[in-house]
């Protein structure tokens, strides 16, 4: 049979998706802090701060297996730069500290490699552009500082290492080191940490060890960051085992044996968004009641934060909110009113950038509670038409989005277009058929789609919005999900490439495992394909 003939779905006894989907949730219940990919920042940071914790020789050799042939780290263009600084800096620390177990020639061949790449970017003009990530403009001046000092330690005049670069590394444009001395000033003083600065805490430095207003969870995390637990937990980690904090750095090491994720737990963003994308895109399966409770217990007077130790913010209190709705369990979602600001709803009071990707999900969660309660209509009707016409004004002309929380535009072109399609109105419906073209014109010779390169996850939000909105009635539509689901069987999500924003590129894997078990079930239920579980 042909790849252009119209064929039907077959359905075994077993259904392969529901089997698939109910040992994802399972997971979330084993595996409560949830599953991330390691990060080259977050590990960077850990062999500096904390040489004391188990796994250090893995978390060097961690670093310089990912090494890039031309001395950086990082697979994304334009998003190296952080991953480098850190890489490089502790691969310095662990030459000038004696590494046990590792070739000393390895780290001074990844030093060198790693600095003279650093200063091609840094050191000419004009140096790269900054993504917009979580505090890196704090992050960038604090690794250079750092990267400085070592250089100075080394002998700059003569060079230690063979081939080493001479001079200092210059702080690119967009970054000030004044701010951070400031912050470093405050922390130092005793007064109150910012609380969404409290994720990236490390760049305060010698200030963050034991600073006094900082207070950890009762799990031991600060900031749901395992660097900015190292950071103030100082040398006292080292002195004291059985501090709280430290017991929670061990059982995170143990994750993935040695290295460690950039933010860890993210209970209540993993359980929102798999559950909302499963219950999204109709897929069967039980949800246990008491996961459901968990969930509604997250969303506390403020909001729900994504883990232990972050702040609360819109995106993972409105994506639980919509989740809870789909399910059967809704709850006003009066709090995200904490989040509104005259113009749009922030990620948290206080932030900087806007975010697409939360305000469709802020009218997610509005849009479904109303059609699970018709009467709390006139309540909400104003924030859903603002929303929607925010989302379509900040539509590119492509009829794409794109988002400050995901590299790809992809992610944040599925949530604008499914949000719009489902409440926007009559009036989205132009914007909805601009997303769909581009979705349908930027398909991959190999039926994929990818901003970089072709990927399973990105493909998943490319068929999500193909077969969720009107398009599904449309025969190209129909042709170009089925060329996407031919790739989707034979892709590896082991092979998955890291692109939500954090202070480094990471990958929560079951989040979007979960997006790729949803398109199968789209397939399902709407395309023609000879077998839609072969390959789960």
């Amino acid at each position: 049979m042909s790849n252009d003939e119209p064929t039907h779905v077959v359905t075994r006894e077993r259904d392969e998706v529901a089997i698939a989907a109910g040992e994802l949730i399972s997971g979330l219940i084993f595996r409560p802090w949830g599953t991330v990919s390691p990060s080259l920042y977050e590990t960077g940071r850990m062999v500096t701060l904390a040489p004391w914790l188990t796994g250090h020789t893995a978390r060097v050799r961690y670093l310089l297996d990912a090494q890039q042939l031309d001395g950086g780290w990082g697979q994304v263009e334009g998003y190296r730069l952080v991953p480098t600084l850190s890489a490089t800096e502790a691969i310095l620390s662990a030459l000038t500290g004696g590494e046990p177990g590792v070739d000393g020639e390895a780290l001074s061949t990844a030093a060198v490699r790693g600095l003279r790449l650093l200063f091609a970017w840094l050191n000419e003009d004009p140096a790269p552009a900054l993504p917009d990530m979580p505090a890196i403009e704090l992050i960038v001046p604090s690794l250079v500082d750092l990267i400085n000092v070592r250089l100075d330690s080394l002998g700059e005049a003569t060079g230690a290492l063979p081939g080493m670069p001479r001079g200092r590394l210059r702080i690119p444009s967009g970054c000030d080191d004044r701010q951070l001395e400031m912050i470093r000033s405050r922390i130092r003083s005793g007064s109150d940490v910012p609380e969404k600065l409290l994720h990236a805490l490390e760049v305060a430095g010698d200030a963050a060890a034991g600073a006094p207003a900082v207070r950890p969870t009762s799990i031991g995390t600060v900031g749901g960051s395992p660097a900015a637990a190292a950071a103030w937990l100082g040398e006292r980690g080292r002195l004291d085992p059985a501090d709280p904090v430290r017991r929670h750095l061990e059982a995170v090491v143990m994750r993935h044996g040695g290295p460690v994720p950039v933010g860890f737990p993210i209970t209540a963003f993993e359980r929102s968004w798999v559950l909302s994308a499963l219950a999204r895109a109709r897929v069967p399966f039980e949800v246990p009641p008491e996961m459901l409770a968990d969930l509604r217990a997250m969303i506390g007077p403020t909001g729900a934060p994504a883990g232990p130790g972050l702040p609360s913010d819109a995106d993972t209190t409105s994506v639980a909110l919509y989740a809870l709705a789909l399910l059967g369990s809704p709850c006003d979602p009066g709090v995200l009113t904490a989040f509104e600001t005259g113009t749009h709803y922030c990620t948290w009071p206080g932030e900087q950038g806007f975010s697409v990707s939360v305000n469709a999900h802020v009218l997610d969660a509005f849009g479904q509670y109303v059609a699970c309660r018709p009467r709390e209509m006139a309540r909400y009707r104003p924030a859903i038409r603002k929303l929607s016409a925010l989302l379509r004004d900040h539509q590119a002309a492509d009829g794409s989005w794109t988002d400050r929380w995901h590299a790809s535009p992809f992610y944040a072109t599925l949530c604008c277009a499914l949000a719009l399609n489902e409440f926007g109105g009559e009036q989205s419906a132009d914007a909805v058929r601009a997303a769909v073209r581009w979705v349908l014109d930027g398909q991959r010779e190999d039926g994929s789609w990818g901003w970089w390169e072709g990927t399973a996850e990105e493909t998943a939000y490319a068929l999500h919005i193909l077969l969720m909105t009107e398009a599904r009635a449309d025969a190209r539509s129909r042709d170009a999900a089925a060329r996407g689901y031919r790739y989707l069987l034979e892709a590896d999500l082991a092979d998955a490439l890291p692109l939500w924003h954090d202070k480094d590129l990471y990958l929560p894997v079951a989040i979007v495992r979960a997006a790729v078990l949803a398109a199968f079930q789209l397939v399902r239920r709407q395309l023609v394909v000879s077998d839609p579980y072969a390959h789960l």
